[in-house]
């Protein structure tokens, strides 16, 4: 199990790896902790995390508190055999590592969100190691995080999507007043500002006048120097829905989201506990097939493997937009993720059995590739 991860989103990865921990098959699992701080260094935790959600996290981390003891581990960037991880000598001294006897894993569960853990960067170090992991591969979870590009995927394949704009840090560093025009007369208030390669709601802003935008944009150009301005859609319900599967994804039923604040931002996600989830989603019966047939081919168009969570949004006329996918969405037992399977018949310990079962079936598949003309 990887968890943790240098994003903004590490507190919700430590409580999405607390509730996988928790509900392992010990007799089927013999589960590692490899825990990665926020400055990149992979530790092997003496124990595994146990916070029972993203709140109690963050409160542990603002409280001082950091991850538990353990020893920096080294992955090599080359299948390893029996032995993948090498251990770093004592003192931290990574550059002459001493092998780790005995440490082999079948498969990584890589419970990281965000940049550098959901966006394809350890993906392509697992394929490189040659090591099975759950989830999408590289080109499914680059796509999936840059809401520009994901978008674009969308579209070609005749999702319905808001109109939007991609703005450069450094276009918006040499002309403010310029790029405030146009986004003014090429989209239609209000606004939503985001950051393209971030998940959680971070840095997102809702904009009802242009008097707003710059603060908006700063904000989000903060944490990525692409950014998303889109139009928003007026009196939108939050529609989500899961994705599980390989060749052959299924889609759980819709739920809805009615966030506590103006929109669902990371207060309301995980802070406020005041927001309110419907599964299945009080849906007409076309509606419900329509949201999980666009769920699937979000999900096919950017080759997703193992699971993602597809969000939309439902104007009070009825149009459906597509909204994200999230490719490692939240995964404790309260989140949509899992709670939409477990309305759909797959509980929480099968879910992760499933998931598994689905990394390996993609490994072997992959191992059957002819890399070499000789």
């Amino acid at each position: 199990m990887l968890y943790g991860g240098r994003s903004g989103e590490h507190e919700i990865s430590i409580a999405s790896a607390a509730a996988v921990f928790a509900n392992l098959d010990r007799d089927r699992y013999d589960p590692v902790a490899l825990r990665i701080e926020k400055d990149g260094r992979w530790i092997l935790a003496d124990r595994p995390p146990t916070a029972a959600s993203a709140a109690a996290v963050i409160a542990q981390m603002r409280n001082g508190e950091r991850g538990r003891g353990g020893r920096e581990v080294l992955m090599p960037a080359r299948p390893g055999g029996d032995t993948l991880l090498r251990l770093a000598r004592p003192g931290g001294d990574a550059q002459a590592p001493a092998l780790m006897s005995g440490l082999g894993l079948d498969v990584i569960f890589p419970v990281l969100h965000g940049p550098y853990g959901e966006d394809g960067t350890v993906q392509g170090l697992f394929d490189l190691a040659g090591v099975a992991y759950v989830g999408c591969g590289v080109l499914a979870s680059a796509a999936g995080m840059d809401k520009d590009v994901a978008k674009t995927l969308f579209q070609a394949r005749g999702l319905r999507v808001t109109p939007w704009v991609v703005v450069r840090q450094h276009a918006w560093q040499a002309g403010r007043d310029q790029v405030i025009r146009t986004l003014s007369t090429t989209l239609t208030y209000p606004l939503f500002v985001k950051p393209a390669n971030l998940g959680s709601s971070l840095g997102i802003s809702k904009v009802s006048a242009p008097d707003a935008l710059g603060e908006a944009i700063d904000l989000a150009a903060a944490f990525d120097p692409k950014i998303v301005v889109e139009t928003g859609v007026p009196d939108a319900r939050e529609i989500e829905c899961a994705v599980l599967g390989n060749e052959s994804p299924e889609a759980s039923v819709p739920g809805e989201i009615a966030a506590s604040g103006e929109f669902y931002d990371y207060e309301s996600k995980y802070l406020s506990g005041a927001s309110r989830e419907t599964i299945p989603a009080h849906l007409t019966s076309e509606i419900a097939r329509e949201v999980q047939r666009q769920a699937l081919v979000a999900f096919d168009a950017l080759e997703g493997t193992g699971l993602a969570r597809v969000d939309f949004l439902l104007s009070s006329s009825g149009e459906l937009f597509i909204n994200e996918i999230n490719t490692m969405p939240g995964f404790t037992t309260i989140s949509m993720y899992s709670k939409l399977w477990a309305a759909s018949g797959v509980d929480y310990p099968t879910l992760i059995d499933r998931l598994i079962t689905l990394a390996l079936e993609r490994h072997a598949h992959q191992q059957q590739r002819r890399l070499s003309a000789f």
